[in-house]
């Protein structure tokens, strides 16, 4: 068995993905394995992925990193919610927010009690009965009691709301991806990484078992390894050109396959929320930072030419100045085959890529990289380990691209690639859980799934799914018991969202970046 032990790691590349399995693998076993990160500074990173979901915070402090001093450095913001605009048709909007919505019963949801209080006569709107949607209408935010213990701020993904008074926030951040990496790789130095700085020429295998045994550089360096994670992105430089592991194209369900990105200078305060603003060939993105805007147009190719969104995105921010140039980024979403082939490990956009529309790209990465140190092979890799670890990526992957396909299917849109979206026929678990939700209401969640029952409820009727029916135990409130039980949710809402600040102010005085943070930055990506 010694021959076959697990002792060291060769991580290909950095970024976000590199950096944070390079972070979390030498916090936990510093001392167990020699953990080398190879990367060139002349490859450059999508640098994208600057929106993210609650469950980071859940990673952070498994990590032991500080919120306040994360955010400085990388001149994050605060999200509670995302801002789906003209998704459904033209002029309308609806939140999908992180926060749990109204009090659940074990026999029936909120949501059904509510859908039952419109058919009564009684007109609000789902998401006053959510303490994140509430406060990002308004671009408030808070985190009250911010001293408390870790405990407070637990992820709630399976919990229900169990009380009436809620002080406490579900919320995630938006944050400068290369920032993000730099914040992380300074987290490795002096846990015993070692970084070398090159580009990788050469793959070398063994001739027997196809195992990688080592990475040949270009300037003659030879870095051997046990297992090796392959960080370097859409070409997949060991998981798939090495390996030829495969890829599963998912384009019959996702219609847009390039995105133009773009940076900008604005004046306006930064919301708390990400904005998704569709338009006839997709949606473009809106990521408000302390210091600029990041924001981008997702397109189909066959509806729209890489010019006409550059223009079309740049003519979104006539007064704002650029402080990045507009980039084409070309992608396929799908999955490897195997997300873990031999002693190969991919993460990051080697792995998959589903297109960023819900923000779970890093969390994707997170996730794998808390598997993988779950399943770490110490004493040789194991096939059965290996299967496993595969099954769960490729649910977790399906689970999300399903939540994606959702969004593009359901909508009463007259342009072509709406139409073609419309018609698509769906994967079965999807079409299933609609035609549930569109005969009963009645929405679920899996044990292991990402995306919550109130996930599900907001985005199905925000995206115009009317139920024809909801729960008959509903029917049982008077009208006066049923004003109590919207009035006891909606009013502790509104008294919490009025002792909120602006959402700016509380980054003022909370965790406020260092002009330094991005004129640093600028330079690096201007000049």
């Amino acid at each position: 068995m010694d021959n076959n032990r697990i002792r060291k790691v060769v991580i290909a590349g950095g970024g976000t993905a590199g950096w944070v399995a390079a972070c979390a693998l030498t916090h936990q076993f510093r001392d167990l394995l020699e953990i080398t990160l190879v990367e060139s500074e002349e490859i450059g990173t999508v640098g994208v992925g600057e929106s993210t979901i609650p469950t980071i915070r859940t990673f952070h402090r498994l990590l032991q990193i500080d919120e306040r001093e994360f955010m400085k450095a990388v001149a994050g913001s605060f999200k509670l919610a995302i801002s789906f605009e003209n998704w459904k048709r033209p002029g309308e909007r609806y939140f999908h927010p992180f926060g749990t919505t109204g009090v659940n019963t074990w026999s029936c949801d909120f949501h059904q009690f509510w859908l039952e209080s419109r058919r009564r006569g009684i007109h609000s709107d789902l998401g006053d009965y959510c303490l994140e949607t509430a406060a990002a209408r308004l671009d408030r935010f808070a985190l009250f009691d911010a001293n408390d213990s870790a405990q407070q701020w637990s992820m709630r993904w399976t919990k229900a709301a169990t009380r009436l008074e809620r002080s406490d926030v579900s919320y995630a951040y938006h944050f400068d991806a290369a920032l993000y990496a730099a914040f992380m790789r300074a987290k490795c130095e002096g846990r015993g990484l070692k970084r070398v700085e090159g580009k990788i020429a050469q793959v070398r295998q063994d001739p027997g078992s196809g195992y990688v045994q080592a990475l040949v550089l270009e300037d003659g360096q030879v870095l051997e390894g046990d297992l090796f994670i392959d960080c370097t992105g859409f070409r997949g430089l060991l998981i798939e050109q090495t390996l030829k592991t495969g890829y599963e194209d998912w384009n019959n369900w996702l219609p847009c396959n390039r995105a133009v990105a773009m940076q900008v200078e604005s004046d306006v305060p930064p919301v708390p929320y990400t904005r998704a603003i569709a338009h006839e060939a997709g949606w473009r993105w809106h990521i408000a930072l302390q210091h600029r805007v990041g924001c981008g147009w997702v397109f189909s190719s066959e509806h729209m030419s890489d010019d006409e969104a550059a223009a079309r995105l740049r003519a979104a921010y006539p007064d704002d100045r650029l402080v990045r140039e507009p980039w084409v980024v070309p992608f396929r979403t799908g999955r490897r085959r195997q997300a873990w082939n031999k002693n190969v490990v991919s993460l990051g956009l080697a792995s998959s890529f589903i297109e960023p529309l819900e923000s779970t790209s890093i969390h994707l990465t997170l996730s794998a990289v808390t598997r993988l140190v779950q399943l770490f092979p110490f004493e040789g890799i194991s096939q059965a380990v290996v299967d496993r670890y595969n099954k769960v990526s490729r649910d977790e992957l399906e689970h999300i691209r399903n939540f994606i396909i959702l969004h593009y299917h359901l909508n009463q849109r007259d342009e072509p690639m709406w139409k073609q979206c419309r018609e698509m026929q769906l994967p079965p678990e999807l079409a299933e859980r609609i035609q549930v939700f569109r005969d009963t209401a009645y929405a679920w969640q899996g044990e292991d799934e990402l995306f919550r029952l109130d996930s599900w409820t907001h985005c199905m009727l925000g995206q115009g799914v009317v139920p024809k029916d909801h729960h008959p135990l509903t029917r049982g409130l008077s009208d006066a018991d049923m004003q109590t039980l919207l009035q006891g949710v909606r009013r502790p809402i509104e008294r919490a969202v009025q002792a909120m600040p602006q959402h700016h102010e509380f980054l003022k005085r909370y965790c406020p970046a260092d002009p330094s943070v991005w004129h640093n930055r600028r330079r690096s990506t201007v000049g």
